[in-house]
């Protein structure tokens, strides 16, 4: 994926106080970072972070996390954050596959992943972040009764994600191929960016819930 690079973007980053600096460090003691100690849930490719933002202003009783590894994309985020601050709210800009790296086990109660990259050629399968991969740096880090919640427009991507729950050895909780039709699972739902503009074009949009 290609992305543009914005001036000033990496120096914003560095000096943000929203952006959490040499995270292997509080690795196990992420509750240092924020005013009250609650249970912790982080987003995998947070994006341009209205979702993560919306979530975390609507539950105040819950620590959130944000993961973005390119910084043209977090620096947007980082703005909206400047104008609007969110005290249980902070980013991390990190490759996924080094989680293991900065949480310890069972410090994370809850998993979002929005939108994610397909990675559609098959030699790629294993950059997709519902790959058994990743499922098993998941593993390391999510609580015993935690879970992961995954939402796309790519169909493909979706039966794919169906197909690696059992091998990666979890259990499929919940599912649908159209979200927004689901009176269950899309109560009290939060919409992304591509979310509402996928949706907005009549693409379905769908979702699995997943634990061990």
């Amino acid at each position: 994926m290609r992305l543009r690079n914005i001036k000033g973007a990496d120096e914003a980053i560095e000096n943000s106080e929203y952006c959490i600096k040499n995270p292997e460090s509080l690795k196990g003691n992420w509750q240092s970072v924020f005013p009250s100690s609650q249970p912790l849930h982080i987003e995998v490719g947070m994006g341009k972070g209205r979702f993560i933002m919306d979530l975390a202003a609507a539950n105040p009783d819950i620590n959130y996390i944000g993961i973005e590894r390119y910084t043209s994309v977090l620096y947007r985020a980082v703005q909206k954050m400047e104008l609007t601050p969110l005290p249980n709210l902070r980013f991390l800009c990190i490759d996924a596959a080094t989680l293991p790296d900065v949480f310890a086990p069972e410090e994370v109660a809850r998993i979002y992943l929005n939108f994610s990259d397909p990675w559609p050629k098959d030699r790629h399968a294993k950059r997709r972040l519902t790959s058994r991969e990743f499922f098993a740096r998941y593993n390391q880090i999510l609580a015993k009764d935690g879970r992961v919640e995954f939402k796309t427009d790519n169909q493909d991507l979706f039966t794919f994600s169906l197909e690696e729950i059992p091998e990666a050895g979890w259990n499929l909780v919940a599912s649908t191929r159209d979200l927004h039709h689901d009176p269950v699972l899309n109560e009290g739902n939060i919409m992304t960016e591509y979310e509402e503009k996928f949706s907005s074009k009549g693409n379905p949009i769908c979702k699995l819930i997943a634990n061990r």
